[in-house]
């Protein structure tokens, strides 16, 4: 097997899940974090690439893929998760790591570099940065946590590419029977069904009721974060003092030019590199992606050793 696989224990007592690429020898550990609706598996590829320079961990996140489901669904929070990250970084023994995250992993990395800035020694974000397009947004809250059952994976592939086509298109019906298995996962009954907790979803619209509230409060200087995570991801960009990559699909309705330009203000030595043909895709892969990642690891290992540690 290219991996070994593992589990630990949350705070509240889950049980999580996480895979791990390559060597335990001293390396540098890239940390992988997925997003909203998705899990470790959508690193494979990536992981195979680097493990044999890099010690690769991928994250199932709470209520995703084999990690267990949370009884109470709003506990679906990034205010959850980074304890969840800090006890996976535990169990697996990293004290730093590059940590690569797409969407909401993405957010999750921005965090831990304002919460635990020393555990962070690059971050990569995929598609995400601390604002997002409406359009993207709306567009998420329209699926998320409602999809039809579905009895076949034809029918399981013809769902993900309804979900994910606007951001992969022109895409072969081969290209989504390749990657189904990456999203579902088979029932008691032998169905397929997604793998993570439609629950997500609600948690998700929940949390955007309650975002202008929030927002509202901080403008009055009242409240700026809850329970460690700021109410402004803005505040969490800033804490990044590492180098960062971010990559962009250049058809996302997630992450607009103009916010990487602000992201580019706020953070002059930004790398930032365009993906041609894609938009907010779940995926680590192709050669433009991969290939930006070669480049900016290459960039760390490049770097002078008095500005290395961990």
């Amino acid at each position: 097997m290219a991996f070994s696989e593992h589990r630990y224990a949350s705070d509240d007592g889950l049980s999580l899940y996480y895979r791990e690429y390559g060597r335990n020898d001293g390396r540098d550990t890239i940390l992988c974090l997925p997003g909203l609706t998705r899990n470790s598996r959508d690193f494979h590829e990536l992981a195979l690439r680097l493990a044999d320079r890099y010690r690769v961990v991928c994250a199932d996140p709470r209520g995703r893929g084999m990690s267990d489901r949370d009884p109470d669904w709003r506990n679906y929070n990034i205010a959850t998760y980074m304890p969840d990250v800090s006890r996976l970084m535990d169990a697996a023994g990293v004290t730093r790591a590059i940590f690569l995250g797409t969407s909401m992993g993405g957010l999750m990395s921005m965090t831990m570099a304002y919460q635990r800035p020393e555990c962070v020694k690059a971050i990569v974000l995929n598609d995400i940065g601390p604002a997002a397009d409406r359009a993207g947004i709306k567009r998420i809250l329209r699926y998320v946590g409602r999809h039809e059952p579905v009895n076949s994976w034809d029918e399981a592939a013809a769902q993900l590419e309804s979900t994910y086509g606007i951001a992969l298109p022109d895409r072969p019906r081969a290209f989504w029977e390749d990657r189904v298995r990456m999203t579902y996962r088979e029932d008691a009954d032998g169905r397929p069904e997604l793998d993570m907790d439609p629950k997500i979803g609600d948690a998700l619209r929940s949390s955007m009721r309650i975002a202008p509230i929030l927002k509202s409060l901080r403008a009055l200087r009242l409240v700026t974060q809850v329970r460690g995570v700021p109410i402004d991801a803005w505040d969490s960009f800033r804490a990044i003092e590492v180098p960062c990559l971010v990559m962009r699909g250049e058809l996302s309705d997630i992450l607009s030019g103009e916010i990487v330009g602000r992201m580019k203000a706020v953070k002059p030595d930004l790398h930032v590199v365009t993906i041609p043909g894609i938009g907010h895709s779940p995926y680590i892969e192709g050669p433009e992606m991969l290939g930006a990642i070669d480049t900016f690891l290459a960039g760390l290992d490049a770097a002078p050793r008095s500005s290395r540690s961990g």
